[in-house]
């Protein structure tokens, strides 16, 4: 009898040891329960054997997914994952066909668009190198859009270098799968882009988040959509661009973790910012549509200087969120003939509700808003969860009256805008979400179109004072 206790306790442990080897955890603890509970085993067996397992799981490591394919090692010190993402959109125009041969400004045609379609790694090596490499295949050419190593000191010091995206503005600075609407507001395109360079940053205290980027800045461009990824060609304009972020979240300072009451402020300087083509300080509607100032560079000189500030704000308890970003572009020594100096300002406040109930401090990380996970995913038709349901309102203002005539805008241009958008979102589980918005433009004057026949001859100039559109996205990301 002792011997076959032995032999039977022997096989179990051989079973379990083996079944570790597939990751499973949970049939491995009902196993030994249910030997100990029919007697075969007693409760130190049962112990010592589940100790083994967990011993030797946790020495080989582990493959999990947790919003994305990650492999652990057994220390816990190193992992690496598989990230990606696709938005699929579909967007509709109320405006007058125009000109496809270039005519500016032009209205975006009714279109079915894949507007993102990332595939990256990243992962940590011994809790002290941090690295990220991703591709993005939405364009017509795939192309590495990040990629940086980082040296992680301690949370609050770590040192990135590659190509990223600098510490300046809120929206900017919160990925595309977490924005409050399909498309980011102009006060985040005027925020410096994807760079490259080095930067340092991290969160001394807990609420309090800060970075402060030097990199290569504008290369013949000036917009954060712009493709501001280019080396230095020009040993004549290789100015660099310095920036720097400081976020508080005073809820977070005071224990609140139901609240936001985050603050923030951002400035840049780029300096020696070589001339680009006209298409280089472009602005189009947030329903990604009607490009509706477009200031041409004749009348800049080979280099110049650009400065940036931004203001940052979120107010939220509950399922209530306010948002709100002011961001400046001051161009300087362009010699301009009605003053030395011209501006752009853009801002947008943006209110939110989560029908279904869900928390906005809980999706706040690091400073940004990042992933809402629903009360209750919903898996399918009979799924007893519906997903995570939410409303918004954003009202959006351009404002450009420094560029008038005399610093010669391309024609029909419009330099003062007010956009009002209107938006529903389904997040059916962590990784997925559908997104509905009603976008209406406001251009304070009428812009001309070209509309031309099948043979693209031009037939008349139709105008149109405003613009209506609908954007819907299906996006899945992991």
């Amino acid at each position: 009898m002792i011997f076959n206790k032995k032999l039977a306790v022997a096989v179990s442990g051989a079973v379990l040891l083996m079944a570790g080897q597939f990751a499973l955890a949970d049939s491995t603890t009902d196993i030994v329960d249910a030997l100990v509970s029919k007697g075969v085993l007693t409760e130190e067996e049962g112990k010592l054997i589940s100790k083994g397992h967990e011993t030797k799981k946790k020495a080989e490591g582990n493959i999990a997914f947790k919003n994305g394919f990650k492999i652990n090692s057994g220390d816990g010190k190193s992992n690496f994952s598989v990230n990606g993402r696709i938005q699929a959109d579909y967007r509709y125009f109320d405006t007058p066909e125009v000109s496809p041969t270039g005519a500016t400004p032009s209205s975006a045609a009714d279109t079915f668009d894949i507007r993102r379609a990332y595939l990256g790694v990243k992962g940590t090596f011994r809790d002290f190198i941090n690295f990220e490499a991703t591709v993005d295949a939405a364009g017509s050419s795939a192309y590495v859009k990040y990629y940086w190593l980082e040296t992680a000191f301690s949370d609050k010091f770590k040192v990135r270098f590659g190509q990223f995206k600098p510490a300046f503005g809120l929206e900017q600075n919160t990925s595309s799968r977490f924005i409050d609407n399909t498309e980011r507001d102009w006060a985040a395109s005027m925020a410096p882009g994807v760079n490259k360079g080095i930067m340092i940053h991290g969160s001394p205290f807990a609420g309090v988040n800060y970075g402060l980027t030097l990199s290569n800045g504008s290369v013949a461009t000036y917009l954060a959509d712009s493709s501001q990824k280019a080396a230095e060609t020009n040993n004549n304009a290789d100015g660099k661009q310095y920036s720097a972020n400081l976020r508080v979240n005073i809820a977070e300072i005071m224990g609140n973790k139901e609240a936001i009451m985050h603050v923030g402020g951002s400035i840049a300087s780029d300096t020696d910012v070589q001339k680009g083509s006209s298409g280089a300080l472009a602005f189009r509607t947030n329903a990604r549509g009607t490009t509706f100032f477009s200031a041409t560079t004749a009348a800049f000189p080979n280099t110049f200087d650009i400065s940036r500030k931004g203001l940052e704000g979120i107010a939220a308890y509950g399922p209530f969120k306010l948002q709100g970003e002011w961001a400046n572009m001051n161009f300087s020594n362009t010699n301009l003939p009605a003053s030395n100096d011209k501006d752009i300002n853009a801002w947008y406040v943006n209110a939110s509700y989560m029908l279904t109930g869900e928390t906005y401090s809980s999706a706040y990380k690091g400073g940004i808003m990042d992933r809402m996970n629903p009360k209750a995913d919903f898996l399918g038709l009979g799924s007893p969860g519906w997903g995570a349901w939410e409303i918004g309102l954003r009202y959006s203002k351009f404002d450009a009256k420094d560029f008038d005539n005399s610093v010669a805008p391309v024609a029909n241009s419009s330099n003062d805008v007010h956009s009002y958008t209107a938006g529903i979102k389904w997040i059916t589980d962590p990784n997925s979400r559908f997104m509905l918005d009603y976008v209406y433009t406001d251009f304070n004057k009428y812009i001309t179109g070209y509309a031309t026949d099948t043979n693209l001859a031009v037939l008349n100039t139709p105008s149109y004072k405003n613009e209506k559109a609908i954007n819907f996205r299906a996006q899945f990301d992991f």
